[in-house]
């Protein structure tokens, strides 16, 4: 089986989904969002590629961000949250 970049990302975007809807029920998800992003970067950055699969969990973090209906306000600051957080650990790995 061929491992593909949206293969190897989208579990990880689908974690911080999974923390950010528990945001809406008014939990605080600070510490989850951080540690999902942190094993995030630590699982993909060891992968050949890791600078364009964690480019890519950048992207998919701040679009689905983008899609979320105005009405998930705390949700859409979560995923939003979480790709501030992947994106300063990018720039770290640099």
């Amino acid at each position: 089986m061929k491992a593909t970049v949206v293969g190897l990302v989208t579990p990880h975007v689908l974690r911080v989904m999974d923390v950010a809807k528990q945001a809406e029920s008014g939990a605080n998800v600070d510490w989850h969002l951080r540690d999902a992003v942190a094993r995030t970067v630590d699982e993909l950055g060891q992968q050949y590629n890791a600078q364009d699969l964690l480019s890519a969990y950048v992207q998919g973090l701040e679009s689905a961000a983008r899609d979320v209906p105005p009405i998930r306000k705390v949700y859409a600051d979560a995923l939003q949250a979480a790709a501030a957080i992947a994106t300063r650990d990018l720039r770290e790995r640099d």
